[in-house]
This record gives structure tokens, C-alpha cells and sequence, in this order.
């Protein structure tokens, strides 16, 4: 298992020091159960230290990006409804009610140090069609080089997907796609617990931090557990899913306690803390990025052993005859995923085919897709040219 466990249960690395000041240009993500402290409403104490310091980080140059939930917290709060209430059309209302409170506090609190911020809105079809992720990105981009600090939420009155936790889970997700989207050096996921350990330590008072995971496997998978690391929607599998997102696209990933001591400032001069996820290559080019931003789109191909060897060490385009599984729906042009049969992702790319073409030519020859289909749209289902590995 490629990662390093710290003996001590603290959330304090000293080793492999980034060099102060290398972050120019970070995302941080700031998750309910943090802004919250676990209540049933924002708590402006914790608000407020996080500001701080990102205002502190402001007079020093550094750019950020804020991806912050709550907005459903805020709206249950001030309609003073129960915790049961968990539809998604009652999460929309809450959403609605809660947006508007949470960037207002957010807004005082940023105005008490002179630091401009700006709302954006986002859901996944502003990032899955080219042409909007370059116009989210360019807008993204100008507010960073005009000194405004953007506060990025997923738009929860119209996205479903991300209400119901079957995409982005509580904005960790959508953070590394932003991180991705504007070339960041370094996403912050902040919750209420220090990292990464090897159990879930509400449970086991044995769990150590893990302070380094230099490859995401299946075995630090299998250690993030499915929910634990958070009260909230997202919990570390989520986590983990956006640190191997962002990663792939040349961002350094931290996850941490929001509750840390001047936490900010400490990663951005080079201390580390929580849990530190290197970048696994260097920075990409904006077309393979947007390729990247589809990896939480639904649409999945699980391909066998061959195809995998074929895709990961000979520099091969994806045939039909290797695609064992077809999962989602999807149209020709989309982004998909590519899974391996122990279903880790493995690369992600454009589809020369629907989900319903790829079901009737899964494993079949490339010779045979017009017999199949009765039409021809090439050899490959996923060409090697719009294609970008994990």
C-alpha cells in the first residue's frame, strides 16, 4: 500500500516540507459538518477564523478559490425544519432559503478585512459541455486576476445529482474539478477530522493518521472506509475520490482539520498537515483537464485485462473487444469513465458511441460493429487522442 502511516495521533507532519511560498493559487474546500461544528445551523465562530486567514493569505498574493457548503444548513436553520427531512425536493427549498443567508455571512465577514468576493453558481452540465467549462474557467480566471475571491457552490436548487450524493458528495467533487479547471498548486479539503487514517477514529481509538499517500489504491480506499470522516454527505470515500481527481491533473491535495490552528497559512508555508496526496504528474494541458472534469458524469465502461494493458503501457485506443460493462447513460462526444474489473478508474475519455451502442458492441471485433449497429463510427469506442490516463 502506497502511503505512510504517523505513529503519533497528530495531525502535524514535519517531513518533506514544500518550500515556502510555493502555493500561488489554491482551492479550499470547506465541508457542512465544519462549518457547522455539527449543528444544525453555520457557526459564525469557525466562519470567521477560516476567513481570517484566507484574508491573511490574500495580503500575501496568494489566490483563492472558496468551494464552501452549508447552504442547505443555513436554509434548514432560518425555516426551522427537522433533520428528517431528506427528499430532494425538500433539499432544493432548503438550498433556496440557505444560499442567499450563506453568501451574506460570508460577505460580512470578508467586508471586515476589505477583501472583494463574488457568488458562482455551478452545476456538472456547466463543466461537461467544452465550450462551458472554458467560459466557467476564463470568468474564474479574471475574478482571480481583478483580486476578488470567487465562492464556488454547487446551484443545489437545480442539481440533483449533487443533492442526492450521486456525484459531486458534498462539494468534494466539485472542488477538485474547480482545482482542475483553474490549474490550481494545491486543494485544501477541510472537514472536522485531521486526515486520512487507518480506521475510522470515531470507532477505533487504535486509528493512526496516515501522512502521506503517494498512489491511490485499493488499499487506501479500502482504509477511507465508505462514509467515515464525516457527519455529512461526503464522508472520506468521497474525499479520496476528488484527491485522485485532482491529482491526476498536477494539483497537490491536503486533507485536514478545518479546526487546526491557523491551518492555511502553516500549508501554504510549506508545513504538513493532516494528510498530503502528491500530485501524480505535472500540469496538463486545458483539453485533457476538461476530459478530467467528467470522471463524476455517470457514464462507465469496465474493460478487461487486455484492454487494460493495451490502454496503461501500450499507448492503445480502447476497442470494442476489450469493454466487458456499460454502465450509465451516455450520448456519443460524452465523457466517461474507464474502469478496471476490480472497478478502479484507470482513464477517462470521450466516447465514440452511446451507452446503447457500446452495450451492442461490447466485446465484439471492430469489424463486426457495422453488423451490429448498421452503422460504422469508427474502430475505436475511445480514441487514444481524446483519452487521458489516471
Amino acid at each position: 500500500m502506497s502511503l505512510q502511516r504517523d505513529p503519533r495521533p497528530t495531525s502535524t507532519e514535519a517531513h518533506d516540507k514544500k518550500a515556502p511560498g510555493a502555493y500561488r493559487r489554491i482551492v479550499v474546500k470547506a465541508g457542512t459538518t465544519l462549518l457547522t461544528r455539527g449543528s444544525d445551523r453555520l457557526n459564525r465562530q469557525v466562519m470567521a477564523t477560516l476567513v481570517e486567514q484566507m484574508a491573511q493569505l490574500y495580503l500575501r498574493r496568494v489566490e483563492i478559490i472558496l468551494v464552501s457548503s452549508g447552504a442547505v444548513a443555513a436554509g434548514r436553520h432560518v425555516l426551522g425544519v427537522p433533520q428528517e427531512g431528506k427528499n430532494v425536493p425538500f433539499r432544493q427549498v432548503l438550498a433556496a432559503a440557505g444560499q442567499g443567508r450563506l453568501m451574506h455571512a460570508y460577505e460580512q465577514l470578508f467586508d471586515r478585512h476589505e477583501v472583494p468576493v463574488a457568488q458562482a453558481l455551478l452545476t456538472r452540465n456547466d463543466l461537461s459541455d467544452r465550450q462551458g467549462y472554458l467560459n466557467v474557467r476564463n470568468t474564474l480566471l479574471s475574478l482571480l486576476e481583478l483580486r476578488v475571491i470567487p465562492i464556488v457552490n454547487e446551484n443545489d436548487v437545480v442539481a440533483v445529482e449533487e443533492i442526492t450524493g450521486d456525484v459531486f458528495g458534498d462539494n468534494d467533487n466539485l472542488s477538485a474539478m474547480v482545482a482542475n479547471l483553474v490549474d490550481a498548486d494545491l486543494l485544501v479539503m477541510l472537514g472536522d477530522v485531521e486526515g486520512l487514517f487507518t480506521a475510522d477514529p470515531y470507532l477505533d481509538p487504535n486509528a493512526r493518521l496516515i501522512s502521506t499517500v503517494d498512489h491511490l489504491d485499493g488499499d487506501v480506499e479500502a482504509a477511507g472506509g465508505a462514509s467515515w470522516g464525516s457527519k455529512g454527505r461526503g464522508g472520506m470515500a468521497t474525499k479520496l475520490e476528488a484527491a485522485r481527481l485532482a491529482t491526476a491533473s498536477g494539483v497537490e491535495v491536503v486533507i485536514a482539520s478545518g479546526l487546526e490552528a491557523d491551518v492555511l497559512a502553516r500549508l501554504v508555508n510549506g508545513e504538513r498537515i493532516g494528510t498530503y496526496f502528491p500530485a501524480a504528474g505535472t500540469k496538463m494541458e486545458s483539453r485533457k483537464r476538461w476530459m478530467l472534469s467528467g470522471l463524476s458524469s455517470g457514464g462507465e465502461i469496465v474493460v478487461d485485462d487486455g484492454a487494460c494493458t493495451a490502454l496503461l503501457q501500450d499507448n492503445r485506443s480502447l476497442l470494442s473487444a476489450g469493454v466487458k460493462e456499460v454502465r450509465g447513460s451516455f450520448e456519443r462526444g460524452d465523457i466517461i469513465s474507464i474502469l478496471d474489473v476490480r472497478g478502479g478508474r484507470i482513464a477517462a475519455g470521450i466516447s465514440n458511441y452511446s451507452s446503447d451502442d457500446m452495450s451492442k458492441i461490447k466485446g465484439a471485433r471492430s469489424n463486426r460493429i457495422q453488423e451490429f449497429l448498421g452503422r460504422h463510427l469508427g474502430d475505436e469506442v475511445v480514441h487514444r487522442n481524446n483519452m487521458v490516463i489516471l
